[in-house]
């Protein structure tokens, strides 16, 4: 069967989206540790597009856990996938090489990168795991320890953070993000997703991931953009708890035209949202990290 991965997995996106629902924004329901999904057998985070389409199926199937795993992986381990559930499609990326003759006349290797697909199961819907398993939650955080780590995160990415206007944004220019006061946001919650958002656009800088900034409002590549730090935010309020918000809902009807457009934007979008987040945990470790004598 030929089929376009690509299309299947952005009209999944689409579909949420049309709906007036962002699949970023909260799919979790009282799991108390970190809402990234990740496989329950590895412990290794999944990582851009899957993370969103991990969350709509934890949100599709009220899923307290936003942990995974295959059905090979629940065998080796003892367990069951219970009679009847149905498992929930990932992507990876492969490739293939091809060869191609260049303008010189010289045969050129091309690696050309093309989608498989797998399936995996929540361990809501697995029976006879080890207790190892089942029982391995993060300890839960109250507001101030998860407001205590976020603001160490943030001051460890040294970057310019500054407080006291009436609206968040970051300035490229002057390589700098405003924001308003903690006070004038409804919840930490609003305040970190904002702040994360802004931060997700301090990544693209020239003297980081150098994105193109320069993007005029309303054009597909602001729109994009503003994906790419919409799921940057998503990506950090889910790792430190915090209840991402629709902050930018303005911004839905781009985004659908987007996708609709180009097949592969979220895929591109997610990829570039991954990198910012790694970028700025990359920058935080650094500096929490002590230095040998």
């Amino acid at each position: 069967m030929n089929r376009n991965l690509y299309r299947d997995v952005t009209d999944r996106i689409l579909g949420e989206m049309e709906k007036g629902a962002l699949p970023w924004v909260k799919p979790w329901s009282g799991y108390t540790g970190s809402q990234m999904p990740h496989n329950a057998a590895t412990g290794r985070a999944y990582s851009g597009c899957n993370v969103v389409l991990l969350w709509i199926a934890q949100a599709a199937g009220n899923f307290a856990s936003p942990r995974f795993m295959t059905f090979k992986q629940a065998q080796d381990l003892g367990g069951n996938v219970r009679k009847g559930e149905k498992g929930h499609k990932i992507v990876y990326v492969n490739a293939f090489e091809k060869e191609e003759a260049s303008d010189s006349g010289e045969t050129e290797t091309r690696r050309i990168p093309f989608l498989r697909e797998f399936t995996v199961f929540n361990l809501d819907q697995i029976e006879n795991l080890p207790e190892t398993i089942t029982s391995s939650q993060t300890p839960a955080q109250n507001i101030e320890q998860r407001i205590d780590v976020a603001e160490d995160f943030v001051k460890a990415t040294r970057a310019d953070v500054r407080h006291g206007e009436g609206q968040a944004y970051y300035r490229p220019s002057a390589d700098f993000v405003m924001m308003p006061n903690f006070e004038a946001f409804k919840s930490a919650d609003h305040y970190y997703a904002t702040l994360f958002h802004e931060l997700g656009h301090w990544t693209g800088h020239e003297s980081r991931l150098a994105r193109d900034l320069r993007n005029r409002f309303g054009s597909e590549a602001y729109a994009a953009e503003e994906l790419v730090a919409e799921l940057t935010s998503a990506f950090l309020c889910a790792e430190f708890g915090f209840d991402g918000d629709i902050r930018h809902a303005g911004y839905i009807e781009n985004w659908i035209a987007l996708l609709r457009k180009d097949e592969r934007a979220f895929f591109t979008a997610a990829s570039a949202a991954q990198k910012a987040a790694d970028h700025l945990r990359s920058l935080a470790l650094a500096d929490l990290t002590p230095q040998a004598a």
